[in-house]
């Protein structure tokens, strides 16, 4: 990427929203829809934005050690000096784990002034944002500022329901302003009670959305089964799945997924070949424990073969 004559980053995307670490009894694991997208960008060759707002503790020491060691920008996260960085408790259960999303969170007060001046500051050239962290208000307005100064960049709507944490009008609000949306299949299936839509299959959900609020492309993502997307021309491009991949972990493969999914639309991938580098990356995420990889040498064989310059 470039800098122009003020020697402010070009191209840069702003990644808008939660960092949530998964809090183990033994351990705590940096995560957060935002920061596994940044991440993977960063590690890609771009220069991801992050705002967000931290806790002053351990978790915010942990994250910008993280930062700091990918070579990522840490100036859109921001201070608070009264409520902690954003967690998830995790409860091993004899069949997997048990997640709980702490309410009253850092990422929750995200300074609305402090976090438009950031994204305005660094002219990107894609804003994505999801649902999660629009639960506060104080956050809420923070983003529909950020959105407000950045008219020019691309808007990617990540959608995580996250029970109890979303409500019918933050969706349809974040539908608005969105070119393009990700959702999982069981999302999806869940849009048009929320939305008060009547569609007789995903196909008609997801051609409803995109005539309803004129949305780009519509990314579904189906987990081992592959994802399929379908533009405002009615075009459909579906990628099947890795079957005989050995899944280790699937936490934060739509993270990846999604990475790639960015990465294809500012390169100009076509729709088949963005959708079969997502999945083998997804996929290849699954081989590993965690969201993100512990070695930056993970990315080299998809940088070399994707021809990418980082």
């Amino acid at each position: 990427m470039s800098t122009d004559q003020h020697g402010i980053i070009t191209g840069n995307i702003v990644l808008f929203g939660e960092v949530l670490a998964d809090v183990f009894p033994d351990s705590s694991v940096m995560g957060g829809a935002p920061f596994n997208v940044a991440y993977h960008l960063q590690a890609f060759g771009l220069c991801p934005i992050l705002i967000t707002r931290t806790g002053n503790d351990p978790l915010r020491q942990q994250l910008i050690t993280l930062m700091n060691a990918a070579g990522m920008s840490v100036t859109g996260v921001q201070y608070d000096p009264y409520y902690p960085t954003g967690q998830v408790q995790v409860k091993p259960l004899e069949n997997g784990h048990e997640f709980k999303i702490l309410a009253e969170q850092a990422y929750d007060f995200i300074d609305p002034e402090a976090a438009s001046d950031t994204a305005a500051v660094n002219k990107p050239q894609l804003v994505y944002f999801g649902t999660l962290a629009q639960r506060n208000s104080i956050s809420g307005i923070a983003l529909a500022e950020t959105l407000r100064r950045t008219p020019r960049a691309l808007r990617l709507l990540d959608i995580n329901l996250r029970a109890p944490w979303y409500r019918p009008e933050t969706i349809r609000y974040s539908l608005t302003q969105a070119d393009h949306v990700k959702v999982n299949e069981d999302e999806l299936v869940q849009l048009p009670g929320l939305l008060a839509f009547q569609t007789g299959n995903p196909r008609d959900t997801a051609i409803r959305l995109i005539e309803t609020f004129q949305l780009k492309t519509l990314l579904v993502t189906r987990g081992a089964k592959g994802a399929w997307l379908l533009d405002q021309a009615g075009n459909y491009n579906e990628a099947p799945g890795s079957p005989h991949v050995p899944i280790v972990d699937t936490v934060g493969a739509g993270d990846g997924f999604c990475a790639v999914f960015i990465l294809g639309l500012l390169h100009g991938w076509p729709s088949t070949l963005m959708l079969e580098r997502a999945n083998r990356f997804a996929a290849t995420l699954c081989e590993i424990r965690g969201a993100i990889p512990e070695s930056i040498e993970f990315y080299a064989p998809f940088i070399k073969n994707w021809n990418l310059h980082s």
